[in-house]
């Protein structure tokens, strides 16, 4: 089979290329031309965030440039009684929380459930409200509080037979009181 010759007399033109081009050809200019409008787009966009960015770093330096003008009143004394409140509250911020909790829970046993830890700062003093199943376990747990570094005192202030419960457990507190760090 021969192949067909084309003969074409018209003069060369950009349609002319165009339409003889191969359809790969066609897909592949319309997508780079696509990519372009695409990078173009990009472009104004980041021009755009950068003046707006431009602009709000000038306006900070500015506003750092201006002299900031000193309160005009003069500030209120504080009272005695709100120095000893904002004392107590940063007394109980300050509480060394964590090496506390790492001591109560080094030091109990598996026999005794804790029930409350209440930190008093102003006195130093931990109230652990806990529960045993008898008197023994009670009393190994306070020897072992009070073998514990952190505490120099452990006092047993009050225990109790819960009747309520079934089982009958003995609830007690202790005050422990901590060295200061």
């Amino acid at each position: 089979m021969r192949k067909p010759v084309r003969l074409d007399f018209a003069p060369p033109s950009l349609r002319r290329t165009l339409l003889r081009a191969p359809l790969a050809a066609r897909v592949s200019a319309i997508g780079a031309l696509a990519l372009c409008a695409v990078a173009l787009v990009q472009v104004f966009d980041y021009r755009e965030a950068r003046e707006e960015v431009d602009a709000q770093l000038a306006a900070l330096q500015a506003r750092a440039a201006t002299p900031v003008a000193a309160p005009s009143a003069p500030r209120t004394p504080v009272s005695e009684q709100e120095a000893l409140a904002v004392n107590a509250a940063i007394a109980q911020l300050n509480l060394p929380w964590r090496a506390l909790h790492d001591a109560v829970r080094a030091a109990t046993p598996q026999s005794v459930a804790l029930l409350a830890l209440e930190p008093d700062a102003k006195r130093r003093v931990l109230r652990i409200t806990a529960e045993a199943k008898n008197s023994d376990d009670m009393l190994a747990y306070v020897s072992l509080l009070e073998r514990e570094e952190w505490f120099a005192s452990v006092t047993l202030v009050r225990h109790e037979v819960v009747e309520q419960d079934p089982n009958r457990p003995l609830r007690f507190q202790l005050d422990a009181g901590w060295e200061a760090p």
